[in-house]
């Protein structure tokens, strides 16, 4: 990847990202929780626990290689993007739900983020030459945070502007996660067929696992239909953005930011196919 693409595009890339995330938040998104226990509670346990645990066992499974194993690993711990409400919102999920998860998951992975991605290092044995400085990842943290403040300003001071922006900035966050995307395909070109081959499948795999614990989970315990679709996407949907972002400015390795570039490709079209399965659920009532 050119390092004008890194130095500059990729902080660009993730600013935008946050700010959009921003302009969809308010001050009552985090009152929410308290609102809404049961639902925040068991979404939060499977994206910070179940689903760390799951992805690990498919890396050992699969038998990835050291810098793709700890990818998977930095994926899982990333928390939901602005995608994942846009997903809820197209398949009658409770977007309200979403952002807040959004936005209480963005905080709390300031903290499990490292931990999880500290593990798969030790795991692998290779600290020498990828190590994750906690204070680097807060510094991320804090500089990732204040676009989001920023949207959350915006959208206070004058709300008709940011609801506006709202669409514009995800397509905008869409477009430069594809060109993110594509930009580490062509830098890896020379192994991108055997990363495809290594990584494709698990990711495949662990996408569609995601989507369906996320639904299924919450749904066992009482969760309404329109709470568990908003889980599922949001346990399904993360945000590859900052994933790609913290392995190659944190990390210093475009290798382990192939699994979210990879994930980022099919993440889309499964969370649409699995958004029309579960959403079919929520129409029948309304027509009956």
């Amino acid at each position: 990847m050119e390092s004008a693409l890194t130095t500059v595009g990729l902080p660009i890339a993730l600013a935008i990202v946050m700010f959009g995330l921003g302009l969809g938040l308010t001050g009552a998104d985090f009152r929410r929780v308290a609102q809404r226990p049961k639902a925040v509670a068991v979404a939060l346990g499977c994206q910070l626990v179940l689903l760390p645990l799951i992805c690990f066992g498919l890396v050992v499974l699969a038998d990835l290689p050291a810098l793709l194993g700890i990818g998977m690993m930095l994926l899982a711990a990333s928390p939901g993007g602005t995608t994942a409400n846009l997903f809820s919102h197209l398949f009658r999920g409770d977007v309200a739900l979403n952002i807040t998860l959004t936005a209480v998951n963005s905080v709390v992975s300031v903290v499990t983020l490292p931990i999880v991605t500290g593990i798969a290092i030790a795991y692998y044995d290779r600290g020498d030459d990828v190590s994750v400085p906690f204070g680097e990842v807060v510094k991320v943290f804090a500089i990732i945070l204040v676009p989001v403040a920023i949207g959350m300003l915006v959208r206070s001071r004058n709300a008709g502007f940011a609801a506006r922006m709202d669409r514009s900035v995800r397509v905008l966050s869409a477009v430069v996660l594809a060109v993110l995307v594509i930009g580490i395909l062509i830098d890896e070109r020379e192994n991108v067929g055997d990363y495809l081959a290594d990584v494709g499948l698990i990711a495949a795999a662990f996408c569609a696992i995601s989507l369906v614990v996320g639904y299924v989970v919450p749904k066992s315990v009482g969760v309404v239909e329109g709470q568990a679709i908003a889980c599922s996407m949001e346990i399904g949907v993360h945000n590859g953005t900052l994933a790609i972002f913290i392995a190659v400015e944190v990390l210093e390795s475009v290798t382990v930011s192939v699994p979210a570039a990879v994930y980022s490709l099919l993440m889309f079209p499964l969370a649409a196919i699995w958004g029309t399965i579960v959403s079919r659920r929520v129409r029948r009532p309304v027509a009956a």
